[in-house]
């Protein structure tokens, strides 16, 4: 194989159907056994970018990822940066799971070219172990562009997108759609399917339990939501006299 070559496949993320899994980088288990057995490598891989797809917050896409970001902020000395985030991080719900806060950095850019260069720099700047980021509207190139970026500079970068988009081509190396679970009384249950992954078709759906106790039902975010007693939200958001909250954790 010439040089050239190889360095396309190590720059873009493309892979050969002959080397399944060859030097395939997982960072750790995700901390849930039905996803790690789906998944190349048995975990998150530890660059290039990971698209969740799903059509509303608050079903457990962020607790999805709290057992790599805690364990990631505690470990690694890089940052975890979350772009435009739709919700304010809760910081003592964020503490109450592990996370070290002080690894943790908001970026809000104003316009999309600004939105863009973040990502970019972000992923290519060695300084980042998990980018998120919550995009409207972004192309194929421009997520192709954040892909070589998140392998150049060993930076995972996850993209929350609606559910939508699955039929559109993307290069990002995986996609799992999410949707709630039948036990909305107490969400803690989460069904992901992997629709893109290296080496194998799309999956079955995948149960995710979680074993939080999160004992009540997503908050209907047209409605002013009172905090009650006892509980921290991951996010919350502030749109003038109301704060509208979810993903509640018992202390």
């Amino acid at each position: 194989m010439t040089q050239s070559l190889q360095k396309l496949l190590r720059q873009t993320g493309l892979w050969r159907a002959s080397s399944i899994d060859h030097d395939y980088k997982s960072v750790r288990s995700t901390g849930f056994r039905a996803l790690d057995d789906e998944l190349p490598g048995g975990g998150w891989p530890a660059d290039g970018v990971t698209e969740l797809l799903h059509d509303q917050y608050g079903i457990g896409e962020f607790r999805l990822l709290l057992p790599v970001l805690t364990q990631l902020s505690q470990e690694l000395a890089r940052w975890l940066l979350l772009v435009k985030p739709p919700y304010i991080p809760y910081p003592p719900a964020l503490t109450q799971a592990g996370v070290d806060l002080a690894k943790v950095i908001i970026s809000q850019p104003k316009t999309t070219s600004d939105y863009l260069w973040v990502l970019e720099k972000a992923l290519a700047s060695q300084s980042c172990s998990v980018v998120l980021c919550w995009p409207e509207d972004i192309h194929e190139k421009q997520i192709r562009r954040l892909q070589v970026a998140g392998k150049e500079g060993g930076c995972w970068g996850i993209m929350f997108r609606p559910e939508k988009v699955a039929d559109q081509p993307s290069p990002a190396e995986l996609r799992i759609r999410l949707r709630p679970g039948d036990s909305r009384q107490d969400n803690s249950q989460l069904i992901a399917r992997i629709l893109k992954r290296k080496g194998g078709w799309e999956s079955t759906d995948l149960s995710i339990e979680f074993d939080d106790q999160l004992l009540r039902p997503t908050p209907d975010f047209s409605e002013t939501h009172v905090e009650q007693p006892g509980c921290s939200p991951i996010f919350s958001q502030n749109k003038g006299d109301q704060q509208h909250t979810y993903s509640y954790e018992y202390q």
